[in-house]
């Protein structure tokens, strides 16, 4: 049975790859690090009902301490990093924790591996925000990084020490370069969860406006239950190396609104509400990625559309909603 250690495991993505390994036969190790909100930290991996069969450790990104320890204890075969500060948003108003956690926390998870399981296999999180202000309309492995934002800037450097690593020390490391995606478990401060919740709430009468900034912004939509799978096929290869993660098809904000609002039978222009105070101080305009190098080395292709996934986010939202509304929450 391999063993597979997954940081930011409670995340969407992290409760996605667990169902996924856990399907496959590994045991799956899970770092959580301590909080407050413990009784609700795993909501992610009860919603696809997979809470019970991870194992957690203690453990901190920010504690070099913690991660060897748990390197030394576990001894994976695989380790997933997708532990980061991930919302841009912000990631202005934290900079300095942005990049002690999304930046310099990989590279600690990195110096364990190298330290107690060098043999281990590697998987980085990188992020189509590294492209930021694109230098090619549309973006391959090779495409200049020009980031925009502090989240964007610290990927770049554990995108750079993932590959360091990989050349300095031999590591079986490689990087996902992830464009967006999502799904019901997407965090709801999240542009997509935040229309599809919206939209919920807009047909049950609880809100009767969507408050949205820039909405002409063109992203490359995938499903996280998709990307999981390339993250996984990328450690069962006899090379490591980077990919990028996209479907190869950008859309805008309003258009993704619209999706959402046809739906459930709504007309998104008496909803919807432009703020310019959720604008960011510096936009990615659009985001386009090539997938080529995944399809043609791991096999991979999203079998998941755009219009599926946003129209599975709302029915999910729509039952929260309700539900919510039974208990007396908001």
């Amino acid at each position: 049975m391999k063993r597979a250690l997954v940081t930011g495991v409670t995340g969407q993505d992290g409760a996605y790859l667990s169902q996924l390994l856990l399907e496959k036969g590994y045991e799956v190790h899970g770092l959580v690090r301590r909080s407050s909100s413990a009784d609700v930290i795993d909501a992610k991996l009860r919603w696809l009902n997979i809470h019970k069969d991870i194992r957690f450790v203690d453990g901190n990104l920010l504690d070099t301490t913690s991660l060897i320890r748990a390197v030394r204890e576990i001894k994976p075969d695989e380790v997933y990093n997708l532990a980061a500060q991930s919302f841009v948003k912000s990631s202005w108003s934290q900079p300095l924790l942005t990049g002690q956690v999304t930046g310099m926390g990989a590279l600690h998870v990195l110096e364990a591996v190298r330290m107690e399981r060098p043999e281990a296999r590697f998987y980085q999180a990188s992020s189509s925000e590294m492209y930021g202000l694109v230098q090619e309309p549309i973006q391959s492995e090779t495409t200049p990084l020009y980031p925009r934002s502090p989240y964007g800037v610290a990927k770049v450097f554990a995108h750079a020490m993932t590959i360091n690593y990989r050349e300095s020390f031999g590591l079986h490391a490689s990087s996902g370069i992830l464009f967006n995606h999502e799904s019901p478990l997407r965090g709801i401060e999240f542009v997509t969860r935040k229309v599809t919740d919206g939209v919920a709430r807009i047909k049950l009468g609880v809100e009767k406006e969507l408050r949205l900034g820039n909405i002409d912004a063109k992203r490359d939509w995938g499903h996280s239950k998709d990307y999981v799978r390339a993250m996984w096929l990328m450690l069962q290869q006899d090379k490591p190396d980077d990919y990028v993660v996209a479907t190869g098809r950008t859309t805008t904000v309003r258009d993704m609104c619209r999706i959402a609002f046809d739906h459930v039978g709504l007309k998104m222009d008496d909803h919807l509400v432009i703020d310019p105070v959720l604008f960011r101080p510096a936009e990615v305009d659009i985001l386009l990625g090539n997938p080529a190098k995944a399809k043609a080395k791991l096999g991979w292709e999203p079998k998941i559309s755009l219009e599926e996934m946003i129209r599975e986010m709302v029915d999910a939202d729509l039952k929260r909603v309700s539900q919510q509304a039974k208990d007396g929450r908001p």
